[in-house]
């Protein structure tokens, strides 16, 4: 059996076709490609704006930046990848770290008793973690009644739906980022997107993408201003190319998806191993994560990854808690009373999942799995 990775990209001659005729056209940066592809993901996600942009931190950078002012604080998940929580420190705002309901997702109730305690916290920046969505109502709640701002980080939940909301609509929020790295659920390569519903955003986010300038032909065919401090954060036609491409068969790759967690369900029902919650239509389904009480068994977690490894099966943890990091703990963070989080984090792990992820390859994930935790 070949090494079976957690996730990984699943390209066809289609994609490849698109990126051979981009790559033919006259333009392969700053062309046509990037405006069609913002408008299919804004039809996609039921969204009036989107920027696409360099990468998913590139996009968490530039939404910091539209949404937040030096000294904020703002409510996040210590549950996700550092990018999230590191985008609020790039704008001199101070990320508040709250603990997750057994779920992964942040609890928002807690969020709520933060925002009673301390009316000086300006923002929330809430994960869909794993493809699964936030409650939506809490989340309209919230924001109305504390007059918060709020961005989604949608890394994980392209697809996914709350009722008849989809994720990275901005129903709720102000802006809402989405990522394409190749483990996702489509890829540009490297990529991301920032959505939103409000004009004044979507045009300064235009504007810090490419160095803060703004074009102003009126005045003379070449003329420009800069008008802020931005960066180059552009996205280039070739990745564009792919993404839409790829955004065509984007259903397909969740309902594929959705069938595996389908199968690794069933397949642990009377086993100590316990999916991160049953299966859910709404989620999109990023990662399969279960989660396992090592106390109980005679094998630890690096023994289970190291063993699983040597039958060429990639596991992965997501996430080890950003609070914790070396870095976080020298700016005076590590000692957060984040009791779920901590338990999730000795007993979580994510099995392979990704749309070409065969079932034969699911068979043998299964197989050494039970048989290596002897469950």
């Amino acid at each position: 059996m070949n090494f079976i990775p957690y996730g990984k990209q699943t390209i066809g001659e289609d994609d490849i076709n698109s990126l051979v005729e981009t790559l033919k056209s006259d333009f392969l940066t700053t062309g046509p490609k990037i405006k069609e592809f913002e408008e299919k993901l804004a039809k996609y996600c039921n969204v009036k704006y989107c920027v696409a942009v360099a990468n998913g931190t590139a996009a968490l950078h530039l939404a910091s930046l539209v949404l937040l002012n030096r000294n904020d604080k703002v409510l996040t998940s210590p549950n996700s990848f550092l990018a999230t929580s590191n985008s609020i420190l790039y704008v001199g705002a101070k990320p508040i770290f709250v603990d997750i309901k057994d779920d992964g997702n942040i609890d928002l109730d807690i969020c709520e008793e933060e925002l009673k305690k301390d009316s000086s916290i300006k923002a929330i920046y809430v994960v869909h973690f794993s493809g699964n969505p936030i409650n939506q109502d809490k989340l309209k709640y919230l924001k109305n009644k504390y007059n918060i701002k709020i961005l989604e980080d949608c890394a994980h939940s392209i697809g996914a739906t709350f009722g008849e909301i989809k994720s990275a609509s901005c129903t709720n929020s102000d802006c809402s980022i989405l990522s394409f790295h190749p483990v996702k659920h489509i890829t540009t390569g490297e990529g991301g997107a920032i959505t939103t519903n409000s004009k004044e955003l979507y045009e300064k986010l235009l504007e810090l993408r490419a160095h803060g300038m703004v074009r102003k032909s009126e005045i003379a065919p070449w003329y420009y201003e800069m008008q802020s401090l931005g960066f180059n954060y552009r996205i280039t036609d070739i990745a564009c190319a792919l993404g839409i491409s790829q955004l065509k068969k984007l259903d397909d790759f969740i309902e594929k998806r959705k069938n595996i967690a389908l199968k690794y369900d069933k397949a642990f029902e009377k086993t100590n191993i316990n999916p991160l919650y049953l299966y859910d239509g709404n989620s999109s389904y990023h990662l399969y994560v279960v989660r396992v009480d090592f106390s109980k068994l005679t094998i630890s977690k690096i023994e289970l990854f190291n063993k699983m490894k040597e039958k060429n099966i990639g596991l992965q943890l997501h996430y080890i808690p950003i609070n914790k990091q070396p870095f976080y703990r020298n700016l005076g963070y590590g000692d957060e009373k984040n009791p779920i989080m901590d338990k999730y984090y000795e007993e979580c792990f994510s099995l392979p999942m990704y749309p070409s992820l065969s079932e034969d390859e699911q068979e043998y994930v299964i197989k050494n799995l039970l048989e290596i935790l002897n469950v």
